[in-house]
Formats: structure tokens, C-alpha cells, sequence
């Protein structure tokens, strides 16, 4: 045993000369991160739930975002003019939409719906501008591939930028918050607005007054200091629950608060309401085109169930035993009375 302990020790003093002669730091793997939290949920300094948007990932401090773009091989300026000379207006870009009604905007989220009234009265040429890019109607500079786009453009986009109590930003194609879209807005201020509380849809400046582009941002709360210009307000949305959530989100340390997930824009819509913003409802889902929708109640042949089963939607099905259709039923008390449930 003796032989035994002092061969066991002169093997872990060679393994330490050896790591402390290549510079190798040994971890234990099963160690846990010093910031890791278990926690799905905690409340900020002013009261407000924080929410994780993802328990799992939110537990890596390491995790980085996407690479950023090769700057190399992007074209920042356009080397051609832009298609509609700088000018777009809001009859182009509300094109084949109903005349009559508010102009709303609505926002699907990873966590849940905003909408948001566009002020297309007190900033005309902004709404046009968004609706535009939005629609894929307004031109946009594409630096990756060096050229004019005319596709939808908010659609999948992150909000890369969230800041509790001041503000959630999105609307870049880079996803860092340094792209540009070959052109800029005039600003367009309005003596009714000035940046006094939350909920409020504003433009991005990329480089002081009149340098906007597509980028915007949703107010968190007050924030006069951007009284001074620069930052056109356009619209007002609700609920601020939402907003508030996913300002909230957990940031990766020393990363220009960016979020540690993805908070994606998963639907965008622009529609417009008879009877005012009050009226304005999120949509519900539609079915692809020429799925018909079964009543509610109605039987429906199982094998047409299977037959309409999208993989890539649901995953792969789970095969029930004994050929049935649905899962087992719950079985009932031996006595035939009371709950057997463990809690």
C-alpha cells in the first residue's frame, strides 16, 4: 500500500510540473458556472418581473451571439443610386390597402403581440418609410450582397439591443446594430410629441438628426434627453407588459446590452382598423392557402389526420400501443372513489 500511495503521488506531481510547463488550466467539467442561476423568473429594482427568455441558455455566461459579419466582404455604400431617389411616399407604400380605417402595426414577438398605431398624420414620410421596408415595397441597400433589395425586411429580425427602463431596439439585417440601408430620414418632429413615457414607437438615429434608416426602437419608459432631436416618434404601442419583458431580458456582461437569446420578430403586419387603435386586436393565425378548416365539433377520418401531419412542423409522431389512436385513459381508483394523485 505504501509503494502504491507514493507512486500515486509522484504521478500527480509529474501530471502538475507537466500542465504548469504547457500553461493547460484543468477544469473540473462537472463544476457549475459561478453565475449560473437557476431562477426562470426575479423582479427588478422598480418592481417589474424579469423574465428568462430561456432558462438553459440564459445559464451560459460563455454563450456569444452570431459572429459578426466579415467587414471585408461588405458593401457599406451603395456603388448604385437608389431606386426611388431618396423619396417614398405613404401612397406608394400603403398600395392595395383598404382607405378607410387607423394604420396599425403589429409586432409578433418570442414573447407575445405588440401593436402599435402608426402616427402617419404627424410623421407621414417615417410610417411611409416603415411600412415600405416592411411590405417590400421601399428599396434597401443590402451590404452583404452589394445590392438593392425589394423584399420584406422586419420579418425574423432581432431586437438586438434592450435597456429596462429605456428602451428595446431592433430593425438591423446585420443583427449587431451597425447596418444601414443605403439611405436616411429626414427627422420628423412634431410639437404634440416629446419622449415622455413608455410604449412609444421611435426611429434609430445611426449618427445624430436626419441620419435614420430602418432600425427602430420601443420606449421602456420616459426618456426626455431625446428631446433634443434625432429621434422621430411614429407610433404608440401596447401592452407595455410585453415591452417591459423583453427589455428585461438577460444580458451577456460587457456586450452593449445585448440579449443572451434571441428575441426574435416572428410576425409582422401592417393593417389598418375602422374605429381607432382601440379597436385594433391581435389576428389570429391563418391556415396555409387551400387548407380548409373543419367546424368546430366536427368528425374527421384519422387517416386524414395522418395524411395532413406536417413533420416539420409538430416533429416525427409517436406510434400509441396496441394500434390505438390516442393515448391510454387515465386509470381509475382501485375503490372507485377519491384521487390517488402524489403531489
Amino acid at each position: 500500500m505504501r509503494i502504491r500511495s507514493a507512486l500515486t503521488l509522484l504521478f500527480a506531481l509529474a501530471l502538475s510540473v507537466a500542465c504548469d510547463d504547457a500553461n493547460v488550466v484543468v477544469e473540473d467539467p462537472n463544476a457549475e458556472p459561478e453565475s449560473v442561476s437557476s431562477q426562470t423568473t426575479g423582479v427588478a429594482d422598480d418592481g417589474t418581473t424579469i423574465v428568462f427568455a430561456d432558462a438553459q441558455r440564459a445559464a451560459q455566461p460563455t454563450r456569444r451571439s452570431a459572429p459578426a459579419p466579415d467587414e471585408e466582404h461588405l458593401i457599406r455604400e451603395p456603388n448604385t443610386p437608389d431606386p426611388e431617389e431618396g423619396e417614398f411616399t405613404l401612397e406608394e407604400a400603403v398600395v392595395g390597402m383598404p382607405i378607410d380605417g387607423t394604420l396599425v402595426l403589429e409586432l409578433g414577438t418570442t414573447f407575445g403581440t405588440v401593436l402599435c398605431e402608426l402616427y402617419a398624420d404627424r410623421a407621414p414620410n417615417t410610417v411611409a418609410n416603415f411600412i415600405g421596408l416592411a411590405r417590400g415595397l421601399r428599396p434597401w441597400w443590402d451590404a452583404r450582397a452589394g445590392e438593392w433589395r425589394t423584399e420584406p425586411y422586419y420579418g425574423g429580425l432581432t431586437f438586438h439591443r434592450v435597456i429596462p427602463e429605456y428602451l428595446i431596439q431592433g430593425g438591423d439585417y446585420l443583427g449587431d446594430g451597425s447596418g444601414t440601408v443605403g439611405y436616411t430620414l429626414e427627422d420628423e418632429n412634431h410639437d404634440t410629441l416629446s419622449h415622455d413615457r413608455a410604449g412609444q414607437l421611435v426611429m434609430a438615429s445611426a449618427d445624430g438628426e436626419n441620419s435614420a434608416g430602418a432600425q427602430f426602437f420601443i420606449s421602456d419608459g420616459p426618456a426626455p434627453q431625446l428631446d433634443s432631436g434625432g429621434y422621430t416618434i411614429f407610433g404608440q404601442c401596447r401592452p407595455e407588459h410585453v415591452i417591459s419583458q423583453i427589455a428585461r431580458v438577460p444580458q451577456r456582461p460587457d456586450s452593449d446590452n445585448v440579449p443572451l437569446t434571441d428575441v426574435r420578430i416572428r410576425r409582422i403586419l401592417i393593417q389598418r382598423v375602422v374605429g381607432g387603435f382601440a379597436e385594433a386586436r391581435p389576428t389570429q393565425p391563418q391556415l396555409p392557402e387551400g387548407e380548409p378548416e373543419t367546424p368546430r365539433g366536427a368528425s374527421r377520418d384519422p387517416s386524414e389526420i395522418r395524411s395532413r401531419f406536417d413533420p416539420r412542423q409538430y416533429g416525427e409522431p409517436s406510434p400509441f400501443p396496441n394500434g390505438m389512436r390516442g393515448p391510454p385513459s387515465i386509470p381509475r381508483s382501485p375503490q372507485g372513489g377519491g384521487h390517488d394523485h402524489q403531489h
